[in-house]
């Protein structure tokens, strides 16, 4: 559904170095940072920047080769992009049914209704969540096949944000071949509906996991001096230097809990991952 391969952009001295890969069927998660370069990364992806090398392929097509009709194939929220704050949902109807050949208004208009959003009300008098979801809801009106999410369920309280996920479930069973590419800085997010998860840091991607083996495999070992210089490092991955001694990274958890009965090992998360990932040092 879409493939970057060794995609670079400059920006000063920020540098985007990146690859990834979004399948049929799947729900793939950008993690990072604020500036670890996720949003650069979904623009390369829709072309609204223009790449310094690299390749991108959309659809099973060169990027630079996406007929209009393609395109309509794309279902797009960014975390700066919105409607006019001047218009309705009945007035976004009217635009969007000019915009894509495929467009359900009669759908549009039903999924506003059910999740609150007033047909008349001026997206201005909108809340936060309310705006989310018309954004999503559009993004999901037109018969798109790949929906790329920046931080779709940013600002979001709980309710909203479940709101959101169950939108984005029924779009998933509703097509096999549907596809997800998203980011959020809410991990209980990303840990509920992501199939796999890359994690992105000052422009590279660092780490490309199932989110399963994240959950399951994955721990933080907490060890003294004494412990640390004892460990068998095979399986550690990142190292920080913490007020007890040192917070240790693996993708074995098992391993260590089997072989280190004395050793704290706690189960990992996205967050620990995160924060190892991208302030540890390497073993």
């Amino acid at each position: 559904m879409l493939k970057l391969t060794e995609v670079k952009k400059q920006y000063g001295e920020f540098t985007l170095d990146c690859s990834l890969t979004v399948y049929p069927g799947r729900v793939t998660g950008l993690i990072g940072r604020n500036g670890a370069g996720k949003s650069t990364t979904f623009k390369a992806a829709l072309g609204l920047i223009s790449i310094d090398s690299g390749t991108i392929e959309v659809l099973g097509k060169p990027q630079t080769a996406l007929t209009p009709q393609d395109k309509e194939k794309l279902g797009v929220v960014l975390s700066d992009s919105g409607f006019s704050e001047y218009l309705t949902v009945r007035d976004v109807a009217a635009v969007m049914r000019g915009m894509y050949t495929k467009y359900d208004s009669t759908k549009f208009l039903e999924e506003c209704r059910r999740f609150g959003l007033p047909g008349k009300k001026k997206i201005r008098e909108f809340s936060t969540g309310m705006r989310a979801k018309l954004k999503l809801i559009a993004a999901m009106s037109h018969d798109a096949r790949l929906l790329i999410l920046d931080e779709p369920t940013s600002g979001l309280d709980v309710v909203a944000r479940d709101e959101l996920l169950e939108l984005l479930q029924e779009y998933l069973e509703g097509c096999d071949d549907n596809a997800v590419l998203m980011s959020s800085h809410i991990s209980g997010d990303l840990e509920k509906f992501c199939d796999d998860l890359y994690l992105i840091s000052d422009g590279r991607i660092l780490l490309h996991e199932e989110t399963d083996v994240i959950l399951s495999r994955y721990g933080l070992i907490k060890a003294d001096e004494e412990q640390c210089a004892a460990l068998d490092k095979t399986y550690l991955l990142k190292k920080k230097k913490e007020n007890f001694g040192y917070g240790l990274l693996t993708d074995q958890r098992q391993f260590y809990l089997d072989n280190y009965p004395g050793l704290a090992v706690e189960k990992g998360s996205i967050d620990e991952v995160i924060r190892m990932m991208t302030a540890g040092t390497d073993i």
